[in-house]
Order: C-alpha cells, then structure tokens, then sequence
C-alpha cells in the first residue's frame, strides 16, 4: 500500500466521523444553516427588500420570501453583471457559473467563496465515504479522469464565468493533480469529438483507475476506445475500478456499460448542480443519495401534485415522508433565495435524509391527466432491458396526440437501440405494463381506451448525438430531456428514425 492509499483511508476515517454529527442531528442542522443564511444576507439589497431584520422562523421567511425561478430572480443578477456588491450575497461572486436558460437564453448562477467551497468538500467527501466503506483505496495512485467542459474562463462584470465542470477543474487539490487527466490544453477543447479523440490518445495507454463523467458522454468515450483497440475497457484499463457520475439516472445505461467495460465497477451517484452540490450516494449496499444538510443550503419541499395550486405548503426537513414526489426549493451561501431548481426528488429513507431525483417539475407527460414522471419511464425502460435481450443507447418520452391513422392517442417512446430487442413485441408490453403498475392514472387510460398501449420509434445509429451536435449541445453537462409534454423534441427526431 502506497503512502497516499494509506493516508486517504486515515482522512476518510477523520472525514465520515465528522459527517456523522450533522447527520444524527439533520433538523437542528438545518434550523442552523437557515439562521446562519439570513443573517449573512440581512444586510444585501434582497435581504433589505424582504426584511430579512425580522425574519425569526421558517414561517416569517414564507411570508417574505416568494418561490422563485431564474427568470423571477434575474434583476438581482443583472445588477451583479454590472458590478453592484451586496446583492444576492454580502460582496460579489467569484464566478458566474453559465448554463443553459429555457426562456431567455444563457442563466448566470452566482457561485461564491463560500458555495465553492461546499461544492470542492462534497465531491471529496463521496469519494472519501466510499473509501470508509469498501476499504478500497488504492485507486488513488493511479490516473483519474473527468469528461467535462473547457476551464477556460471568460468575464463580465469583473466576474470569472464559465461551466460549472471548467470552474471545478481549478479546484482539484495538489495530491491529485498528477494523477488527473486529461491535460489542461485538451480539457480547453471546445468541439467534443476532437475533444474525445484527444482524450483516447492521452488515457489509451495509462493506468486508468477512476473515470467520472454523465453516462451518455462517458459511453462515447468507451466506443471510441472498444472501436480503436478491439477489446473491452475493462480489459484495457486493468485496473479500473470506480465510475463516478451525475446529472442522469445511470441504470438505464448500466447494462450497456457493463457491456462496454466487460466486467462490473463500483459506481457513486452524485447530485451537483450549478446551484449547489446536494447529495451523493453514501453506500455500496443500496440505491440513494445521503442529502447534504450541513453545506450552506437551506432545503424546503414542495409537493410536486401541488405545486402549480395557490400557496402550496412549503415543508422542512423535519416534515416530509417516503416516497412522495416533492419540488426541491433551495436557499443558499451564493444568494439563491427559495430558489426552484426544477428538480424533483424522492425520499427514500429519513434516518438518515437519502434521495432519489425523480425527475424535473416541467418534464412529465400529462397530456390525458396521467402526469408520468422521468422516474417511473427510467424504471420501465430498466425492466424492458433486464427481461429481454435489449440493449440501449439513449431515449425520450413524448406524446403522441392525433396519430396520422386517426386511431386512439399513444406514448412515443424514441429509443437508440445498441441492440434490438430479438421480441420487439415483448420488450414494448413489458415497457407498458410497468408503467400501468407504476402510474394509476396511466392505468386507467388505457383499461378505459382513452389510450393505447405505447409505440416504439427506433433512432439511427447516433442519432441523438447527431441531433445535440446539431443544436450545438453535444458534450459537456448536456443531457437529452428524458421526457416532454409536448411533440418539440420527437418531432425535432423525427429526421433520424429508422
């Protein structure tokens, strides 16, 4: 053992006990984290504008402080982009974490030295917590990669901005910086093919331990590898052993991974987002993720059913139950105030707080009044590759409301198929029939005839990669919408089925 395994397992040991007293004690954390929070922020322009002096409790902040989306949230950032201070958060930010917007072009999302910092430990903590429970470390003497956007930085307000992965890649710690891969000017490439290309010849021949990246980019990368060298990853990096990911639900692409890789790794789920770095799975032994209620975030939770009433219940912590859909509201250390990420979550345990991200609040399909979520389609899609002989690359969700035949309305499921299924019969009525157990509402549209069973489209070889390169967003932190109410994106593949 290696000097560096050593001394990991010894910080991870010191790292999962200090995590153990805010997670025995989640509430009490989360009542001081808020406190902290408005404190800081009494003094900004938006802590004067809605009376942070004499917010007490959570039920003074509801009155105050509205829910809020970007849009809702942008005059404060504007006034940032022009170089105020004291706006969102006391001083200015360090960066401008740019993403995508869904109304008015490109978000601005404030990243401070305090929300940066949270950002750095969690990722450090998952991979120390996996540490303290496999005893395995010795994959830190070897190399590490993470496929993800160019830390190239531009500015504007005297503010550094950029990906959120390219703002990330300055702070990767001194003791692995060696190990870290791929270089500085291949990281900067900004078209993905040339950058995947350059990335296969850096790693090709290195002893590749740790790969990290959103699955849909990273099983572009292992194509390329499996294609050029004939043989599986697994076998070309002996000693791989750990596949870290975010921002997508990994098992509809576990099985084609394991296929890629020819043997099974070790995984650890993570949930970062621009906004704040919210959870990572904590264990080996079982599915979620452990939320990080002790990292300059205030959590509340709204019920997903009713979040589009008037006044829905904002809940804390302490007041939420298993297994219901909730809208996770977030507060943080970088100014975001009852800020709506447009996730939705899970709670699969409360002793301690685990999640699983069910989907996004305006993603689903309620069409007919079934609102089916990303969670329940990903479930279907796992069961239709587990009991046949399918294999899946990539897929999407959409209604089909005036079939061309003028039959009864239907689900289009567009699916790039690494491999058709042998009985496409049978893969379509296992993929229907768990989602008549999963969705009620489903159910009862199709026993009463208002819908008929769900329809196959089969995309072309690469033909979502070919679309995202078509609109600009292929690589990177960019994902294909799982599932959508409306005929935009399936109508947009149409050009690539089969």
């Amino acid at each position: 053992m290696s000097l560096k395994s050593f001394a990991a397992k010894i910080f991870a040991r010191r790292i999962v006990r200090r995590n153990l007293k805010w997670i025995a004690n989640p509430v009490t954390t989360q009542k001081r984290v808020f406190e902290e929070l408005i404190t800081r922020a009494k003094g900004t322009k938006f802590g004067m504008d809605h009376d942070f002096s004499n917010i007490k409790t959570h039920q003074d902040f509801v009155k105050n402080v509205p829910i809020r989306d970007y849009e809702q949230l942008k005059p404060y950032v504007e006034l940032i982009k022009e170089g105020k201070t004291d706006i969102l958060w006391p001083g200015k930010p360090l960066y401008f974490a740019k993403t995508s917007g869904t109304t008015s072009g490109a978000k601005y999302i404030p990243i401070t030295k305090e929300s940066i910092k949270h950002q750095v430990n969690a990722s450090r903590d998952a991979i120390l917590t996996y540490i303290h429970e496999t005893r395995n470390s010795k994959f830190v003497d070897g190399r590490m990669i993470f496929l993800q956007g160019s830390p190239e930085l531009d500015e504007i307000g005297g503010i550094k901005m950029g990906r959120l992965s390219g703002i990330s890649a300055h702070y990767v710690p001194n003791y692995l910086q060696k190990n870290r891969l791929p270089s500085w000017e291949t990281n900067c490439i900004e078209d993905w093919e040339t950058k995947v290309n350059a990335i296969i010849e850096e790693t090709e021949n290195e002893d590749m331990t740790v790969i990290a990246g959103i699955p849909s980019w990273v099983q572009m990368y292992f194509e390329k590898l499996k294609e050029k060298h004939g043989k599986d990853v697994g076998a070309l990096f002996g000693n791989f052993e750990l596949f870290i990911y975010g921002g997508v639900n990994y098992e509809p692409y576990r099985a084609k991974f394991e296929g890629l890789i020819g043997r099974p790794v070790d995984s650890i789920e993570l949930f970062p987002a621009s906004e704040g770095f919210f959870a990572y799975q904590d264990t080996q032994r079982e599915k979620g993720m452990l939320l990080l209620l002790n990292s300059g975030i205030f959590y509340e939770f709204v019920k997903a059913d009713d979040f589009f009433g008037p006044d829905p219940e904002r809940l804390t912590i302490g007041e939420v139950e298993l297994g219901v859909n909730y809208v996770m509201i977030i507060s943080t250390d970088a100014g975001l105030w009852s800020y709506n990420l447009g996730d939705t979550v899970q709670f699969i345990s409360l002793e301690p707080f685990k999640v699983i991200v069910s989907g996004r609040i305006k993603h689903f399909i309620s069409a007919f009044g079934e609102h089916v979520i990303a969670k329940e389609v990903e479930q279907a899609m796992q069961e239709g590759i587990k009991n046949t002989d399918a294999e899946v690359n990539e897929f999407t969700v959409a209604p089909q409301i005036t079939p061309t035949d003028g039959g009864l309305p239907y689900h289009e499921w567009l699916i790039e198929f690494g491999k058709l299924p042998s009985d496409m019969e049978k893969f379509i009525a296992i993929l229907d029939q768990s989602l008549q157990d999963q969705n009620s509402y489903y159910f009862d549209l199709i026993d009463g005839k208002i819908l008929q069973t769900l329809k196959v489209s089969c995309i072309e070889k690469d033909g979502f990669k070919n679309y995202m390169k078509s609109i600009g967003k292929l690589g990177g932190q960019n994902k294909i919408q799982r599932l959508s109410n409306d005929r935009k994106l399936a109508d947009s593949l149409q050009s690539y089925t089969i």
